[in-house]
C-alpha cells in the first residue's frame, strides 16, 4: 500500500436516517452489469440478507448485502459461510479509497455483527480486476474456482476467514 491513508469510514447496518443519501448512490454505466440498481439490489433484501451502508463522515458512500443462508443457493459455499452482496461504491465517491477503506473495516464489523459466522464468500466477476484486487488486498483468498451463474460472465469465488 502507498503512503496514503486510507478514509476513515464507518460500515453500519441500514437505517430510516440513510435513506435520503442512500437514494443518491448510483454506479458508472459500466458497471451496472457487475452490481445493478440500487432499486433491484434491494429486493435481495429478507430476514437473512442484510442491508448495510458504507459512510464517510455522516454520508452514506456505499452498500452492500450480507446474506445469513449463502450457502443454500451456492454449493461452493462450505457450511454455514455468509455471502457478501451488491457492495459498491457510489460513482460520485469512487476513486477515493473508500472501497479499500470499506474492505479493510469488513472483517471486524462481520466479528461484530456475526458472532457465530467463520467465513464469508463472495464473487466477482473476471472483467472486474480493480474490484478484484481490491477484495484480495483485504485478505480474501481467491479460491481458485469459477463460478459461472453470473449474469455478465464467470466470475472469481473468493472468501475470508472470519475471527
Amino acid at each position: 500500500m502507498s503512503g496514503k491513508l486510507m478514509p476513515n469510514v464507518e460500515l453500519s447496518p441500514l437505517q430510516q436516517q440513510h435513506y435520503s443519501t442512500l437514494e443518491l448512490l448510483t454506479v458508472h454505466p459500466e458497471q451496472l452489469k457487475f452490481v445493478g440498481t440500487l432499486q433491484e439490489i434491494l429486493c435481495n433484501v429478507s430476514s437473512s440478507v442484510h442491508p448495510n451502508v458504507v459512510t464517510f463522515e455522516g454520508e452514506v458512500v456505499g452498500f452492500f448485502l450480507i446474506d445469513t443462508h449463502y450457502s443454500d443457493d451456492y454449493n461452493f459455499c462450505q457450511g454455514a459461510a455468509l455471502g457478501l452482496r451488491a457492495f459498491f461504491i457510489g460513482q460520485a465517491h469512487q476513486g477515493k479509497g473508500f472501497g479499500k477503506a470499506a474492505t479493510a473495516a469488513l472483517k471486524p464489523f462481520l466479528n461484530q455483527h456475526y458472532l457465530n459466522a467463520r467465513q464469508i464468500y463472495l464473487t466477482v466477476n473476471c472483467k472486474n480486476p480493480s474490484a478484484y484486487a481490491c477484495y484480495v488486498a483485504a485478505g480474501f483468498e481467491d479460491t481458485s474456482e469459477l463460478y459461472h451463474g453470473g449474469a455478465a460472465g464467470p466470475q472469481h469465488i473468493l472468501r475470508l476467514a472470519l475471527m
